[in-house]
């Protein structure tokens, strides 16, 4: 939920003239704009259970950490052949695209919109992501 309220209001006659209408408005506003979204595509990877990162051209954006942040909204759910595990359970990774907003100054995903599971190839052709594939311990060289 969020509650929007103006910053200071330096004189009273200035809050006699503010309409809750016009304040409800200017909130929905500004409340939008926050809440703009991005689509953003890269390495889903998901480690352990609750932790989870997209890796994208602009760098790592943190999706859920155990114990801590976690983004609104549904995780990808991938396909056994757009999947790679790197353990037990649902630790893998996978190539995603999630429609969702961010904090960049924080670099995480604050809410999820909507996502589409890629083909691996597609993220493992794509020059900005040569070498951040996950790494897979279950790889055997």
């Amino acid at each position: 939920m969020t509650i929007c309220l103006p910053q200071r209001l330096h004189h009273a006659k200035i809050a006699a003239f503010i309409s809750m209408p016009a304040l409800a408005i200017a909130c929905h506003v500004a409340t939008a704009a926050s809440q703009a979204t991005t689509t953003r595509c890269g390495w889903f990877d998901q480690p352990t259970p609750g932790n989870a990162t997209l890796v994208d051209k602009a760098g790592e954006w943190t999706v859920g950490m155990q114990g801590g942040h976690q983004a609104e909204g549904d995780w990808p759910v991938f396909p056994q052949n757009r999947w790679v595990a790197t353990g037990s359970g649902s630790a893998g990774y996978g190539c995603a695209c999630l429609e969702s907003s961010t904090r960049a100054d924080t670099q995480e995903v604050t809410r999820i919109v909507s996502w589409r599971a890629l083909p691996l190839k597609t993220c493992r052709r794509d020059k900005a992501l040569m070498g951040k594939e996950p790494e897979n311990p279950l790889r055997q060289p």
